[in-house]
């Protein structure tokens, strides 16, 4: 996959495509999946929620997401390699041929697959203590 800068992820449809208990769950993997890409990443849900931002990933809710995404896909297309994440085809189809597209369950697979791993286990929860690990948790999840 060429260089993307920006990953527009249909939250909805990826969480319905998927294994996941809670919508948090799934902004947790896409926020690690940008990361580990050196992109941004937008997630947008149907529905409402309180925005928020986690590293790289913005998380936002719109009453129609698919009017969000095509907006935002046709803002970008001509500045950054975009990448839009939906199995709607409609969503697809006028996002642009600029964009690239993928499938939520053909991204999902991709998503699996990427894992970090190390021959030795090194847990960080191990070597500190409960105050510094709520607190860095708080910061993972973009709370003050």
């Amino acid at each position: 996959m060429p260089d993307v800068a920006l990953y527009l992820f249909d939250g909805s449809n990826l969480f319905h495509a998927g294994r996941f208990a809670h919508r948090d769950e799934l902004v947790d993997e896409l926020a690690s999946f940008v990361a580990v890409r050196g992109a941004r990443g937008v997630v947008v849900f149907d529905g409402v929620g309180e925005p928020r931002l986690l590293g790289s990933l913005e998380v936002r809710f719109a009453p129609h997401a698919d009017s969000v995404l095509e907006r935002l896909a046709a803002e970008r297309r001509n500045r950054e390699r975009v990448l839009l994440v939906t199995s709607d085809a409609a969503v697809q189809g006028t996002s642009g041929q600029e964009v690239m597209k993928r499938g939520s369950m053909e991204f999902l697979a991709e998503l699996s697959s990427v894992s970090h791993r190390e021959d030795t286990a090194s847990r960080l929860d191990q070597r500190v203590d409960a105050e510094t690990r709520a607190r860095l948790e708080r910061l993972r999840r973009g709370q003050p």
